[in-house]
């Protein structure tokens, strides 16, 4: 049983089988892309966890998985784009075909420190998928490669997606009442 639509949700941005159906056609991209290669898919926790287990079910090349955790910081909302990982890789990448998934590409000040941080362990390739990407935005420019959904200037909850750690559950990607 899905959860129930709470007050505080304006709109259904996208609906749990337009997610599917978009993943799905991702992974098939992924797949295609590292076809006789093996793939680490390294998620930025918490809020990709469900972008990961779903992307992961639909690639059909061997993959690995591991997790980082970050803390950025921010001075009176503004993103200042310091970053710092909490929770680090457990597994080294060197040598390995490495793509980042990320619930959301906003600023592109994380992704670029995610990315800089990654390339300088040695990977062999390094990537990004997001499942939403926020483009207009877009403080530096990151190489997005995959990408599920673009979406507007409008704060979003649900499929892992949070608002003060609430809504991850959302099978449906919603926009915020403001």
């Amino acid at each position: 049983m899905s959860p129930a639509q709470p007050p505080e949700i304006e709109r259904i941005l996208f609906t749990e089988g337009e997610i599917a159906q978009r993943i799905a056609a991702v992974a098939a991209e992924v797949s295609e892309r590292y076809r006789g290669r093996q793939l680490k898919l390294i998620a930025v926790l918490k809020g990709s966890v469900f972008f990961l287990a779903a992307l992961a079910q639909r690639i059909e090349v061997p993959l690995k998985i591991d997790f980082l955790a970050i803390s950025s910081f921010a001075s009176s909302g503004k993103p200042t784009g310091v970053v710092r990982i909490a929770k680090d890789l457990d597994e080294p990448i060197e040598g390995e075909d490495v793509l980042l998934v990320e619930d959301i590409v906003d600023t592109g000040l994380t992704a670029r420190y995610l990315l800089q941080t990654l390339a300088g362990r040695g990977p062999n390739s390094l990537a990004i998928c997001t499942l939403l990407d926020r483009t207009c935005r877009r403080l530096v420019q990151v190489p997005v490669e995959f990408r599920c959904f673009e979406i507007p200037d409008r704060f979003v909850v649900g499929f892992g997606l949070d608002y003060r750690q609430l809504y991850r559950n959302l099978p449906y990607i919603a926009v915020m009442r403001p």
